[in-house]
């Protein structure tokens, strides 16, 4: 019975979202219906709950049975005491549900909105257009034939969003939900509240244009990932009317060099006027108002109405959606920047936007929203923010007024110096300042500045950044001569070399390829001194244990998807681990020499020595790298998701995911401290974490292709990346510079091992050898 009772008081309970969707409908009809549902659902129970009450018997007894109907009748009474308190607090609720509906300004549910991106990868940013409400009848003009302007203002944005921002782009979506706004009834605050109220866990974009005598007031309203409130701004105000008639007179002067032709072949006036149409009346109040303007009349006193039609009236339509794809594209660019360190592309398509530089305000507005979005990102990436602001100022290069141009060069050339910790009062101008810090690998950014001089034709500037390029050319000379040296090539293998791994020692190299084969050399001359194989499958990975006496190998061949541990002095097999379902990417051993760590699409653990499985880690997609840090308690993973997952290696236990890359992670790699974790991603950036609280440092973008495996040098100054672009890169991570760019391999290269003395650097490339670099000191 109790058990009955606790299940009727569920139901009652559960019965309130019942009223609030029926509220949603907003009709008589549903009220009366929510008003003698639940009174019945219970009866409903009790009844059946009747017919489980236990019946009088001889065990029973008269009085049980009383004691039975007494309890149930207490029951009873609790339950419509519950019922009353749900009701209470449903009238109570009512009218703030109404409130919020009658507010709702879209044709879509909440429901239908929250789960429209279910199934992509990256949150798309939601664009909503909040179309303009024009009073068109002051033009004399059929509203039926204006009402399309809804429409091509809305397959205008569709078509730029589908070019450049599309659903499915890997790293900018948007999802633009045209036709959702019910724009007969909402506009402005209390739309845009009730609107983030519903939706604030999803980034969301508004485009709304409000009428305003004859100005179409253009707003957007914006919250991103997390936002505890909403940004509502008017971005300009655009004067329709006059675009209206701007275009009305344009085409009256067309008209007049058409009709010149034909009275200059001899027409007839009155005939060339039967095919002007409202041409003729408009040429003809235009040509009054230059002669009354002449005079000294002030025109604009007499409120001259020119005759329109669907040409100005779609001229209208192309400036609102030049300034909507204008506004979406910053806004995107903000959200996908902040979230995803996704670098802006409205700067790269603003040339072909603005052609026809009609608005200057919301592109004044666009320019000092990124300066302020810059500056906000200086705290954490500065780094980003000289590239970015020069691009910018490449943009509005083009522009009459060069002042927005010109202060996005100093933003850009002020943030190097400060980057570079340069003071610019030593200096008479900033691009001589930049001659005390200028490296090697500031010459595309040095290229891009003279292309930005050359284009708003700074002379002076010009021959500065002109004795730049002189310094770098003379650094790169001064590089090759101080270059690691290539010592020698290893050639022995016949397929991919996939892994490369050093003993602590610094004397032996071991190398894993697709051949089946692992070769072992001396790393000091370069000999060959033996070849382990035996139904390897293809070798994946290769890993030698700190003390040197275990050699692991990762085979990425199915069905033969194992993980064998050999004595790397004697050869001979001690371990062959079984489990892993899918190819075995990666293994790694951990710094203490206790655990060896195994990838495919699940990381198991096991014991070295002893060859027992410790526990097994749940990736959802496979795993390409794995790093254990130095003290071993954490075990960080990359994975074809985009994500790195840390773990607590003895327990088995998740510690956090980082999310930022995206393509598939391929290397990790840690410091020797423990401090930081570097990711390379097949998106062709390398990501510096703090490693304990995850957040991201710093991104390198110097690759081309690929990052495919990473190494950090003893003394934790230096990081070693390699790139499926063929190249190695050496980076100084206290200013997170590349230094040095080796190159030599002419395929992939797939692996990268470093001495435990640092001095020495191994490369295996697809080409089928093995390069092995002397490094010294980097200067």
């Amino acid at each position: 019975m109790e058990q009955g009772l606790k299940l009727l008081i569920q139901l009652v309970v559960e019965f309130a979202p019942v009223i609030v969707a029926l509220i949603n409908k907003r009709t008589d009809e549903s009220l009366d219906i929510t008003k003698y549902q639940i009174p019945q659902a219970i009866q409903t129970f009790i009844e059946i709950a009747d017919t489980v009450t236990p019946k009088k018997t001889v065990e029973t007894g008269f009085e049980q049975e009383k004691l039975l109907q007494q309890q149930l009748s207490a029951y009873q009474r609790e339950t419509l005491l519950e019922v009353a308190k749900q009701e209470r607090d449903t009238a109570l609720k009512l009218p703030e549900v109404n409130k919020i509906l009658d507010s709702w300004p879209l044709r879509l549910y909440p429901s239908q909105i929250l789960e429209s991106h279910v199934g992509y990868g990256r949150t798309p940013l939601k664009i909503f257009l909040a179309p303009p409400q024009v009073k068109f009848d002051e033009f004399d003009h059929k509203h039926e034939e204006t009402a399309g302007i809804e429409l091509m203002l809305a397959e205008g944005i569709r078509e730029f969003i589908n070019n450049n921002y599309s659903l499915h782009h890997p790293m900018r979506p948007i999802e633009f939900l045209a036709g959702a706004w019910d724009s007969k009834r909402f506009h402005s605050e209390s739309s845009i509240k009730a609107l983030f109220g519903m939706l604030k866990t999803e980034p969301v974009l508004i485009l709304e244009s409000e009428n305003d005598g004859d100005y179409l007031n253009f707003r957007i309203a914006y919250w991103g990932l997390g936002q505890t409130n909403y940004y509502y701004k008017t971005i300009s105000r655009i004067n329709y009317r006059e675009i209206i008639q701007q275009s009305a007179k344009n085409r009256a002067l067309e008209w007049k060099k058409i009709r010149d032709n034909l009275l200059a072949l001899g027409e007839d006036i009155a005939e060339i006027n039967k095919f002007g149409q409202d041409n003729v009346v408009n040429l003809a109040i235009l040509e009054k108002a230059e002669k009354w303007q002449a005079q000294g009349i002030d025109i604009s006193k007499l409120g001259l109405k020119y005759q329109v039609n669907h040409q100005d009236f779609e001229q209208l339509g192309q400036v609102l959606i030049t300034c909507h794809r204008l506004v979406a594209a910053w806004v995107a660019d903000i959200y996908h920047l902040v979230h995803h360190d996704v670098p802006p592309l409205l700067p790269e398509l603003l040339p072909s936007l603005l052609k026809d530089a009609f608005d200057l305000q919301s592109v004044q507005a666009i320019a000092m929203g990124y300066k302020q979005v810059y500056q906000a990102l200086e705290k954490e990436r500065l780094y980003w923010v000289p590239e970015l602001a020069l691009q910018l100022a490449q943009s509005l290069a083009h522009l009459p007024d060069r002042s927005w141009s010109q202060e996005q060069i100093n933003y850009s050339i002020n943030t190097w110096l400060d980057l570079h910790r340069v003071s610019r009062h030593e200096f008479a101008n900033p691009l001589e300042a930049m001659q005390s810090a200028i490296r090697v690998e500031d010459e595309e950014y040095v290229h891009k500045l003279k292309a930005y001089f050359l284009a708003v034709n700074d002379r002076q500037s010009i021959l500065d950044v002109e004795k730049l390029l002189v310094a770098i050319a003379h650094l790169k000379h001064k590089r090759t001569l101080e270059a690691p040296s290539l010592g020698y090539t290893l050639k022995g293998h016949s397929g991919r070399v996939t892994s490369v791994a050093i003993s602590p020692e610094g004397e032996v190299l071991v190398s894993g390829c697709t051949d089946q084969n692992i070769n072992i050399w001396n790393l000091n001359d370069g000999n060959f001194i033996k070849t382990i194989a035996g139904n390897l499958g293809e070798v994946s990975s290769v890993a030698v244990s700190p003390n040197g006496d275990f050699l692991a190998v990762g085979s990425c061949e199915h069905p033969r998807s194992n993980v064998k541990v050999w004595d790397l002095k004697t050869g001979k097999l001690i371990h062959t681990l079984l489990g892993h379902q899918k190819p075995v990417n990666v293994v790694v051993i951990s710094p203490d020499g206790q655990i060896l760590a195994s990838g495919s699409n699940k990381i198991k653990l096991w014991n070295l020595h002893k060859g027992d499985r410790i526990c097994t880690l749940w990736h959802s997609s496979a795993v390409h790298a794995i790093a254990i840090s130095p003290d071993g308690t954490i075990l960080a993973s990359g994975s074809s998701d985009t994500k790195i997952r840390l773990w607590n290696p003895r327990t088995g236990d998740p510690l956090r995911t980082l999310v930022g890359h995206a393509g598939d992670v391929k290397a990790i790699a840690m410091s020797p401290d423990g401090q930081l974790l570097f990711s390379g991603s097949a998106d062709t950036t390398i990501k510096i974490w703090h490693l304990i609280t995850g957040k991201l440092l710093y991104s390198l973008t110097e690759h081309t292709d690929e990052i495919t495996s990473l190494a950090v040098s003893p003394d934790g100054q230096t990081l070693f990346s390699s790139s499926a672009d063929t190249t190695i890169k050496i980076w100084r991570i206290s200013n997170c510079e590349a230094v040095q760019t080796l190159t030599g391999h002419s395929e992939k290269i797939n692996t990268i091992a470093l001495s435990p003395d640092g001095k020495v650097l191994a490369s295996g490339s697809s080409d089928q050898t093995i390069k092995i670099w002397q490094i010294d000191k980097i200067q």
